[in-house]
């Protein structure tokens, strides 16, 4: 059988796994019918496989394990390891490398210990839409430009935010690009990106282009 291109969440569903969570205590500076606006971000909000973005390390792997199992503490060890092993098996599309078992029992027994006095590290987000809005991609990134850009400044996290959106409407990522969306110069993005999102520019595209070829491949 062939690595899937598209993830199989059929067990993620059948077993009502829980991968998204809405933020608990922080407070949405503005609500609008397609969802929230956080003008200091929050970074309570969790949303697994929103992108077409593979798990492709192992930090990336223990942090989306230890991620699934702070939003799913109900889960018996069993349970969980049945979880894991889905996700690491390569034919259901979550991840690009092969995991050996010893080290993701190894890995296993370490989050299993974690009692979570804090919640997992994630990137901060501003701006979250409703599931079922009906809004297309470019609907959204068209919030995303106005909402961003209205102070004419911008940091990581905007940067992040119009990355993300870019993506979704499968445009390349670039600085030029980011720039025009939030409404500010390519010097100000080139100012204020730090290493992490050049990197996640750098993944995003790439996914980007292996879902391009993936379809080409699949054309008869």
């Amino acid at each position: 059988m062939g690595l899937m291109s598209q993830r199989n969440m059929d067990y993620i569903h059948d077993n009502r796994i829980v991968y998204k969570r809405m933020p608990v205590n922080d407070i949405p500076t503005e609500t609008h019918e397609w969802g929230w606006y956080y003008e200091d971000g929050t970074r309570e909000f969790y949303s697994l496989f929103n992108t077409t973005v593979k798990i492709n390390s192992y930090r990336s792997l223990k942090w989306h394990l230890i991620v699934l199992r702070y939003l799913n503490m109900d889960l018996s060890p069993q349970k969980f390891y049945s979880l894991a092993e889905h996700i690491i098996d390569q034919n259901n599309g979550f991840i690009t490398f092969s995991v050996d078992s010893s080290f993701l029992h190894n890995i296993l027994a370490e989050i299993l210990d974690i009692e979570f006095s804090f919640s997992p590290n994630t990137k901060i987000r501003k701006i979250i839409f409703k599931d079922g809005t009906g809004l297309t991609a470019r609907e959204k990134l068209k919030i995303v430009g106005s909402i961003i850009g209205r102070n004419k400044i911008v940091n990581n996290v905007d940067i992040y935010e119009g990355m993300l959106y870019l993506h979704e409407q499968n445009k390349k990522i670039t600085m030029n690009a980011i720039a025009q969306l939030l409404g500010v110069s390519e010097r100000s993005v080139y100012r204020n990106i730090d290493d992490d999102l050049k990197k996640e520019k750098k993944i995003l595209n790439e996914a980007l282009q292996q879902n391009k070829l993936r379809k080409i491949q699949a054309r008869p």
